[in-house]
């Protein structure tokens, strides 16, 4: 018994080989894209990964606070409030 795979969009085949024969052409898109590209020298580099690094801590240390001022409100002032003392 034969199972027929030509479908109304031209078979599962005739997909794969499309699919395939668009390869080198699709690699030679990507590398062309590529060549135009403006990569950063290592002075940039460096500026941009100091930069991403000090934001990075300025956002610790500005969630570090949040949580110390939630914890004492939330732990420490509430519970002293209801507790009467």
């Amino acid at each position: 018994m034969a199972v027929d795979v030509a479908g109304p969009e031209g078979g599962i085949v005739a997909r794969v080989s499309a699919q395939l024969q668009a390869i080198p052409a699709t690699y030679r898109s990507i590398m062309a894209e590529l060549r135009r590209v403006t990569w950063p020298d290592r002075q940039q580099i460096r500026e941009m990964s100091i930069g991403v690094i000090v934001l990075s801590l300025a956002i610790g240390a500005i969630i570090a606070i949040m949580d110390f001022v939630l914890q004492q409100v939330l732990v420490v002032w509430i519970p002293q409030i209801f507790a009467g003392r």
